[in-house]
C-alpha cells in the first residue's frame, strides 16, 4: 500500500510541475501579446490636384513593447469599395528620408499588394532591409501607392484599416479625406 501511495504521489507530482509550467508560459505569452504592439502617429497623404496617390503612415511600438518584425506586419485598408491587403516589400526600402518622404522611395515599384518602408529614426541600426524590426523609440513611415491599391483616393473618402503585427496590438487607421485638395502633401490624421 505504500509503494502504490508513493507511485501516485510521483505522478500527482510530476502532473503538477507539468501544470504549472504550462501555466507560467501561457501568463508570459499574454504578457507579450498584451504588451506589445503598433501605434500609427501620423497619416500623410501625396495629392495631384484631383487624387491622393499615394499614402504614409507613421509608425511606432507603443510603450514597454518587444521589438516588431515589419516583415511579418500586415497592413490592411479599405475605402467601403475596395480592400487591400498588404505586405513589406525588400525591394522599396530606405533607411532614412531623402528628397522628400513621398520620393525617397519609387512608389510605382509598388504593387496593390506590397508596401514600402522608409526609416525615419533607429537608434540602434535593428530596422534593415533583411530584417525589418523596430523597437522603443524607433519611428518608420510605411508607403503604399494609393494609384494601384485604390485607383486613386478621391475627396470625402472614409478610410479604415488596421496594422497587423505577428504578435501584440494592432496599429488602427480611420481618417476622411477632405473636401479639396490644395497642398499636395495632406495630413489625414
Amino acid at each position: 500500500m505504500l509503494l502504490v501511495a508513493g507511485v501516485a504521489a510521483s505522478v500527482m507530482m510530476q502532473v503538477m510541475n507539468t501544470m504549472q509550467n504550462q501555466a507560467l508560459q501561457t501568463g508570459q505569452d499574454t504578457i507579450r501579446d498584451i504588451s506589445s504592439g503598433l501605434r500609427v502617429m501620423q497619416i500623410s497623404g501625396y495629392a495631384n490636384s484631383t487624387k491622393i496617390t499615394q499614402l504614409g503612415f507613421f509608425v511606432t511600438t507603443t510603450a514597454g513593447s518587444e521589438a516588431i518584425d515589419l516583415s511579418t506586419t500586415t497592413l490592411s485598408l479599405s475605402d467601403t469599395n475596395v480592400q487591400s491587403i498588404l505586405n513589406y516589400d525588400t525591394d522599396s526600402f530606405s533607411s532614412s528620408v531623402s528628397n522628400g518622404l513621398f520620393n525617397t522611395i519609387n512608389s510605382s515599384n509598388l504593387t496593390s499588394s506590397k508596401f514600402g518602408l522608409i526609416v525615419v529614426r533607429d537608434a540602434d541600426s535593428s530596422c534593415t532591409v533583411s530584417s525589418p524590426s523596430i523597437n522603443s523609440d524607433d519611428l518608420v513611415v510605411l508607403i503604399v501607392n494609393a494609384t494601384k491599391c485604390f485607383s486613386g483616393i478621391d475627396v470625402r473618402t472614409k478610410f479604415t484599416g488596421k496594422i497587423i503585427p505577428e504578435r501584440g496590438i494592432n496599429g488602427m487607421i480611420g481618417f476622411t479625406t477632405p473636401n479639396v485638395f490644395v497642398d499636395t502633401i495632406i495630413e489625414l490624421s
